[in-house]
């Protein structure tokens, strides 16, 4: 391919709104254009590595026995409804009217449309397991669209659902998966990490996220020597282990002034103590209906472990007027002590670590006061102790209590132990042996096919530009033919060496533009493929050319009729 007659519309510098280096790098390789907030037009090199993605998961999907089908993007608020999701499914859910009042929604995932088909066919145990996936768009209505097709509210994934008549197969289908995910993301050369994950909205009760180690991923990872691995939505904490109470040591509690403190640093500067001193009421409405979490000052709660704690469906922070209500104080301002003495029906809930706090600070249920010396043991009735922090630094591992290690990652992919949850809902039964209606056992396995190729650059770059593993670079070869019009011998020679290449199945981008080497030279780089090649009147007229991998810091010279089935051997080892 001449890049003459190619769409690269390549830039020098990124636009000011795009706000990570896989989006900056992307727009300026002329991968990607944005048309509107969360939405991207892909370009013909971007389709070129979204299609190589496409094919590597659609090559272990077959393999690993799955089926592939197409499914409507557009999809019927009755099945919605029927699981529940219409309404709790939130403002990500873009819902639609067509021109007869009917109401539909562009699909964020695809749960209720397949459910749906497979329970219209199959009807008996001897027609379990099945596994289908789908490649096709999908739309979340984000509040805030960032990081470019990392978090965009239009994307391209593949999803996959398995249907079981025993939790055997189910386990069986979900391995099948975990295995094919890693082969994926072997084949794509990427260095990743599967972690264990909370279910989120799709639901469930188990589930792995495959996440391509970056460092400056999105998400936080805690990692273990051990082998136990999850994000920190998920990651179990060990409980501390803390010294009895000494009576002696507990001091009285003493209110004290705190005007205009309204963070936990401006507490902890103006009564000089450490933020660990102090503890966090944060109040909830779940399922309609307050609870309290506390936290120790400098730990962070995980909603994902309190929601599940509570197997409530919805968790929401309760607004200002409720939490005046509940504790009676200012927000920023309330304390746990005395809370249940006013409203023994409101459940307290408590991290582990709290428990280890004392003579520790909390609010004083007063505008502009905090109370000093709380001892969460002796002064606060904590109806539930457990483990409810987002895993920081100090955190010990629940396997083998060593400390863990962090590191970041971009989530790629994802696979979930769904159960019943929709089958129950939706009626999709079998009969087993005994004629005896049962639901099926479903698993659900998501890649985010667009989100892969951002990942890709995001774990290799330089500051020249995108560095492509070669499974998924547009092309193998980039060769720049300099004075490609100006000279016969560079015309022929560069023609001879990409006709070569092509026949034995390497793909050559060449850049026969009428430019200047430098700039020639910089959008290689900046586009990133495996290969470079350089034919120029310099290096004809010593019956040679230039050779660089991209990741090398200099070019090497090789005869130029030994280029093509030297370059050829490498490519294919």
């Amino acid at each position: 391919m001449k890049l003459s007659n190619y769409y690269i519309p390549t830039l020098k510098e990124a636009p000011k709104d795009a706000d990570n280096l896989s989006a900056k790098l992307m727009i300026r390789a002329g991968l990607i254009r944005k048309l509107a907030s969360g939405l991207y037009e892909w370009l013909p090199l971007g389709m070129k590595v979204l299609k190589k993605v496409e094919q590597i998961i659609r090559e272990e999907m077959d393999r690993a026995g799955a089926c592939e089908l197409w499914l409507p993007v557009i999809q019927p608020k009755e099945l919605w409804e029927e699981t529940g999701r219409w309404a709790h499914f939130g403002d990500q859910l873009l819902k639609i009217k067509d021109r007869k009042g009917g109401e539909f929604c562009v699909a964020p995932t695809a749960e209720e449309v397949i459910t749906d088909l497979v329970r219209k066919d199959i009807s008996s145990y001897k027609q379990l397991p099945k596994c289908l996936y789908q490649f096709g768009t999908k739309f979340r209505d984000e509040i805030r669209p960032r990081f470019g097709v990392m978090r965009a509210r239009e994307f391209y994934m593949k999803d996959a659902y398995s249907f079981c008549a025993t939790d055997a197969d189910a386990s069986d289908w979900y391995q099948r998966m975990y295995d094919a995910y890693q082969r994926v993301f072997t084949r794509c050369g990427f260095k990743f990490k599967a972690v264990e994950a909370d279910t989120g909205a799709i639901g469930g009760n188990f589930s792995h996220e495959f996440m391509v180690l970056a460092d400056n991923g999105e998400d936080a990872i805690a990692d273990c020597s051990c082998g136990y691995a999850a994000n920190t939505e998920k990651a179990e904490v060990k409980c501390p282990e803390f010294a009895p109470l000494n009576e002696a040591d507990l001091k009285p509690m003493q209110n004290v002034p705190t005007p205009k403190a309204y963070t936990i640093e401006d507490v902890a500067n103006m009564l000089h103590v450490p933020t660990s001193k102090l503890i966090k009421l944060l109040l909830f409405m779940a399922d309609g209906k307050p609870v309290v979490a506390l936290v120790r000052g400098d730990h962070e709660l995980n909603e994902p472990k309190f929601r599940s704690l509570l197997k409530c469906t919805e968790l929401v922070k309760a607004d200002e007027e409720t939490y005046t209500q509940v504790t009676g104080s200012f927000v920023g301002f309330a304390g746990a002590q005395g809370l249940k003495e006013k409203h023994p029906e409101i459940m307290i809930y408590a991290d582990n670590y709290v428990k280890g706090i004392v003579n520790g600070v909390s609010g004083g249920n007063e505008k502009d006061v905090h109370t000093l010396n709380v001892t969460p043991l002796r002064d606060i009735q904590v109806d539930v102790y457990a483990d409810l922090k987002i895993a920081s630094a100090g955190d010990l591992c629940p396997r083998c209590g060593k400390p863990f290690q962090f590191t970041r990652g971009i989530e790629v992919g994802h696979v979930f132990k769904l159960g019943t949850k929709y089958s129950d809902a939706m009626g999709a039964t079998y009969l087993d042996e005994n004629q005896k209606a049962q639901p099926m056992i479903m698993g659900c396995y998501g890649i985010g096919v667009s989100r892969v190729v951002a990942a890709a650059i995001e774990q290799s770059h330089d500051d020249n530009g995108i560095i492509w593993p070669e499974p998924i670079a547009p092309f193998d070869v980039c060769l720049i033919a300099i004075d490609y019009d100006s000279n016969p011998d560079v015309k022929k020679h560069a023609d001879e060496i990409s006709a070569a290449l092509e026949a034995k199945g390497i793909s050559v981008l060449m850049d026969d533009r009428d430019e200047r080497a430098g700039i020639k030279f910089k959008d290689a780089d900046l586009i990133g493929i495996p290969h470079r090649l350089v034919v120029s009147s310099r290096t004809v007229k010593d019956g040679q050319c230039e050779y660089k991998k991209r990741t090398d810091k200099e070019a090497t010279r090789w005869d130029l009729a030994q280029a093509a089935e030297k370059l050829a051997e490498m490519i294919k080892k």
